[in-house]
């Protein structure tokens, strides 16, 4: 609800929903902590509660940040992935989003960290500009395996 208006209608639809967290010196402390304000309210609307959104984070800057990172199996409530979120330190580098999209693809993307096979995946990244740190291999791409999935809809 925004004020007294819906502005959706919540359906049981099943994704599994990564955020890769930029923590470069360009975004600075400050940001970061804005970047984890917006993600812990968006959080907040996901439907993380009844299991049909699972949700995994992961924060970069010169390396990824495996120590910190979880996995889509990690937290089941809205309350516990916004408890994760809250207890991330800012730790600034340079920008390596290559890695950090190899790590969500080859470490967080697999049945082991909790994706489901059968469940769209989506992958948010947030981050203030360029990759300076072997910008040539940031490509995004997409995959379609042999699964097929009826679309949902929400009215807006």
């Amino acid at each position: 609800m925004l004020g007294t208006r819906q502005i959706y209608n919540r359906t049981e639809c099943d994704v599994d929903v990564i955020f890769v967290l930029d923590e470069s010196s360009s975004v600075n402390k400050e940001n970061f902590e804005e970047s984890k304000t917006f993600l812990s309210a968006l959080v907040g609307r996901l439907d993380v509660d009844s299991l049909h959104t699972r949700v995994g984070l992961v924060t970069f800057s010169t390396d990824v940040s495996h120590e910190r990172a979880f996995n889509l199996s990690e937290h089941s409530s809205v309350a516990s992935v916004q408890s994760a979120i809250s207890s991330l330190i800012y730790e600034p580098g340079t920008t390596h989003t290559a890695a950090a999209l190899r790590y969500v693809r080859e470490k967080m993307l697999t049945p082991a960290a909790g994706d489901r096979l059968d469940v769209p995946n989506v992958v948010f990244v947030m981050t203030d500009g360029q990759s300076n740190e072997n910008e040539h291999q940031t490509k995004v791409c997409t995959r379609a395996g042999n699964v097929r999935l009826k679309p949902k809809f929400w009215d807006l």
